[in-house]
């Protein structure tokens, strides 16, 4: 194995001690052109690179911010990656990009590496729905934005979308279109979006005068393709099968319809579906997807920003006043619910 090149290398291959060598890194404008150049040859030749955690213990602040997503195969996590990168990198940092899977243990051991590679801060989409992993981090000092989520019973900062609002819009949306009957493809129930829009989508029935017994909730254990296909499975082996179905994000939508197509049942006309993120493949879909769609840009680059502002006023001493940012989903309607279109 290769042994890595140190300042201390490069000072004796140039000739100069390890304080000139640093100068040469950090402040490049103090050293001599001559020796400057002696300096920046004998880094070339090495092939030095420094050491940028050393440099940041130094500092005592570093310059990567940490994402924990529940699903990096979720186009819509990807999106949500994009934002936050942008605001990183105009601010000039970078971020490290970590996927949970869904699973608590696993949000618990990268949680764990954020604090032991001392990250400027993290933005953080829970999937530990009991809050202790939260819990056990804030003892590390390291500011948190919740994103995805709303920071309710917490002090912290988050940037969420109004799911309630959103599973009101979708069944809203199939009610209006004479669906009287309208099953919900859940995924996970511990998960607050889960929840929320089905909060959202049993009160869009209470207002057409349906009772709760009209969704017919298809739970999941996973938010993917594969358990879509499956609930679309469940649903189709239903003897009273719903004329409708909203599914919990747009893999599952995808999924259901797969099965769908598999077993001959046409959407929409014997089937209606509407999904949620808007994801890319939505539109794309063999029968475009009607979805609620969710500013997922917006909601990385929000959250970082957040979160910029908190450790830049926590450098300098200031206050910070905490925020919650809720934004609103809009219901982007093609042909997969629209029936004799």
């Amino acid at each position: 194995m290769a042994q890595s090149v140190g300042i201390k290398d490069v000072a004796r291959a140039a000739g100069v001690s390890v304080g000139t060598v640093s100068n040469v890194i950090n402040r490049p404008d103090t050293v001599a052109g001559e020796t400057r150049a002696r300096v920046l040859s004998a880094i070339d030749r090495l092939g030095y690179v420094r050491s940028e955690s050393a440099r940041q213990l130094r500092a005592g602040r570093s310059r990567i911010m940490g994402l924990l997503v529940l699903d990096m195969g979720n186009p819509f996590f990807v999106d949500v990656a994009r934002g936050a990168e942008r605001a990183a990198r105009e601010a000039g940092l970078g971020v490290m990009v970590c996927n949970s899977a869904q699973n608590a243990a696993e949000e618990a051991e990268y949680l764990s590496l954020f604090a032991e590679q001392r990250v400027r801060g993290v933005l953080l989409t829970p999937a530990d729905a009991t809050g202790r992993n939260i819990e056990t981090f804030r003892r590390h000092g390291i500011p948190f934005v919740l994103v995805d989520r709303v920071a309710e019973g917490t002090t912290e900062c988050s940037v969420s979308v109004d799911d309630v609002a959103g599973g009101a819009l979708a069944v809203r949306h199939l009610v209006d279109a004479g669906h009287r009957s309208i099953a919900y493809v859940s995924g996970p129930p511990g998960l607050n979006q889960v929840r929320d829009r089905r909060t959202g989508a049993l009160s869009a029935l209470a207002e057409a005068g349906l009772g709760p017994e009209a969704l017919r909730e298809l739970p999941t254990e996973r938010l993917d393709v594969a358990a879509g296909r499956d609930a679309g499975a469940r649903l189709l082996g239903l003897a009273d099968r719903p004329t409708a179905v909203f599914c919990a994000n747009d893999l599952l939508a995808l999924g259901v319809l797969q099965a769908l197509y598999a077993a001959g049942v046409s959407v929409p006309d014997e089937l209606a579906i509407v999904g949620y993120d808007d994801i890319e493949f939505a539109a794309a879909a063999a029968v475009p997807l009607t979805s609620v769609r969710q500013p997922a840009v917006t909601l990385g680059a929000l959250a970082a920003e957040l979160l910029l502002e908190e450790t830049e006023q926590g450098e300098s001493g200031r206050p910070h006043e905490h925020r919650r940012v809720v934004l609103q989903p809009e219901l982007v309607v093609r042909r997969s619910s629209l029936v004799g279109r």
